[in-house]
């Protein structure tokens, strides 16, 4: 038209092709129906879920010395532990606490794997719980399965509905509970009745409640492989000599199927008939017979219910069982590998874990049952009275970490001819914390020859009474004035 040769561009409709599949970048996990397992690492699991509930849900409701014996008072600042009051100042015994609890983590951890994931996390202890729930109202692996499958019906819903509510009373309980450490349980269930709760106590009962509905009901394994930080550098603490989990290959290949009265080796299989049950227990869905993964929270699930399989097809036990690398690789007997557990990382972490535990409790043994804090009077650092004397004033705060009133005497020592012009004597009640002002003076010669500045002395409280002597000793400095 204009004289230039011109080009039509005609778009090209992709045509779908039937025989070529469709990739997705991404596809949501199918979901695990952990079949139930019995045998003896079961009923270990089970024992601890019940020995760490009752301490959970029960300590909240012992009384101790007339109140709650485990009460975290963080209005008040104290923490009552049985026969202890602590305060804030105590805090070193809390970091000691949580040393501890990581040395007895790393130990475990090197003796036997994941010891603390299988039986006593509460992710694990929750997650069995609601499964009970969950097996009791809608069956076991295959009645979940086809349930979830079925349409909606009068059936479904009850089931469905039954096991909602069973898990939301769990979860609201346990948060319930958990906010009866930081506010006297009985005082938080009287307001229960009246839905009479602060707002801070809403929030946390409603979102530990919350936490607990949806780890243990819903997110369950993605906790331990994705948000757990655990499973993540438990490798680091592992070695060829660690009890592990494992899968002895060796006996258990070529796997396959085959009558019970069969004898394998004339089949040329070795002793897995390939059922599947270690995957179907398995609370996060891998499949131990290909090795050892950092998804296995060592539960020993696939142990019970391979043993069982074993007994059924009359072989020995023990085609997955708790071993070493070494050992399995090696052939070692049980008494070998227990032999090779006592190695140095074992025997230096035992140390260590040793040491701080004799320190940590040494240290409570020896603590003082009083604390004494100094602070100077700010207004005035010094001054002059009426004879000509050199007075400083402080504040002491005097912490009582007893149940019973006591009575303090108040000495200055560390300055020559130091005299304390005020009450020399206080009254504190049980578990209280009273501030109360000190005046020490100086005579006016005794300051001149001091000169203008800032003297060491040190204050002296000793406790009065029957209960036994006790002093604490709180240094500071006395300001002579230009």
């Amino acid at each position: 038209m204009n004289g230039r040769n011109t080009k039509r561009v005609i778009p090209i409709t992709p045509v779908a092709d039937p025989s070529v599949a469709t990739v997705s970048l991404y596809a949501s996990e199918a979901k695990i129906y952990p079949r139930a397992v019995h045998g003896l690492f079961a009923a270990w699991r089970w024992a601890l879920v019940w020995a760490t509930q009752l301490v959970f849900y029960g300590l909240p409701w012992l009384a101790w010395n007339g109140r709650q014996a485990l009460l975290f008072d963080l209005e008040a600042r104290r923490f009552y532990i049985f026969g202890l009051v602590l305060y804030p100042q105590d805090f070193i015994y809390l970091t000691g606490l949580l040393v501890l609890s990581a040395y007895a983590l790393f130990l475990f951890t090197a003796v036997a794997g994941r010891l603390w994931c299988g039986y006593a996390c509460p992710q694990t202890v929750y997650t069995e719980i609601f499964l009970w729930v969950e097996r009791h109202l809608e069956g076991d692996r295959i009645a979940r399965m086809k349930l979830d499958a079925a349409p909606w019906s009068v059936h479904k819903l009850l089931r469905k509905g039954g096991k909602q509510v069973a898990w939301i009373a769990i979860g609201l309980w346990t948060g319930f509970t958990f906010v009866g450490y930081f506010t006297p349980i009985r005082v938080l269930a009287a307001e229960a009745v009246q839905l009479g709760f602060g707002p801070w106590e809403w929030f946390w009962v409603l979102f530990y409640g919350f936490a607990t509905y949806g780890n243990a009901g819903y997110m369950r394994e993605q906790v331990c492989k994705y948000m757990c930080p655990y499973a993540r550098f438990q490798s680091a603490m592992f070695d060829p000599d660690t009890l592990v989990i494992g899968y002895d290959e060796a006996r258990g290949e070529p796997r396959g199927s085959r009558p019970r009265s069969a004898d394998p080796k004339a089949l040329g299989k070795g002793d897995c008939i390939d059922c599947t049950l270690c995957v179907q227990v398995c609370p996060t869905g891998i499949d131990i017979r290909k090795g050892l993964q950092y998804e296995c929270i060592g539960c020993a699930a696939c142990i019970d219910v391979c043993d069982g399989v074993m007994d059924k097809m009359n072989y020995p036990r023990g085609l997955i069982r708790y071993a070493t690398q070494n050992g399995m690789a090696r052939g070692w007997t049980r008494s070998q590998m227990l032999r090779n557990v006592l190695r140095p990382r074992v025997l230096i972490y035992s140390a260590v874990m040793l040491a701080i535990t004799v320190g940590f409790v040494t240290s409570l043994a020896l603590r003082k049952p009083f604390k004494v804090d100094v602070v100077r009077d700010r207004g005035a650092l010094a001054r002059q009275v009426e004879d000509g004397r050199v007075e400083n004033v402080y504040r002491l705060q005097v912490m009582n970490a007893t149940e019973s009133a006591q009575r303090y005497r108040v000495r200055v020592t560390g300055l020559e001819q130091a005299t304390i012009a005020s009450t020399a004597e206080v009254d504190v009640g049980p578990t209280e914390a009273r501030w109360f002002a000190v005046r020490v003076q100086l005579p006016p010669g005794r300051a001149g020859a001091l000169g203008p500045g800032a003297h060491p002395l040190a204050f002296e409280i000793e406790r009065l009474g029957d209960e036994g002597r006790a002093e604490v000793h709180e240094k500071s400095t006395f300001m002579v004035p230009r």
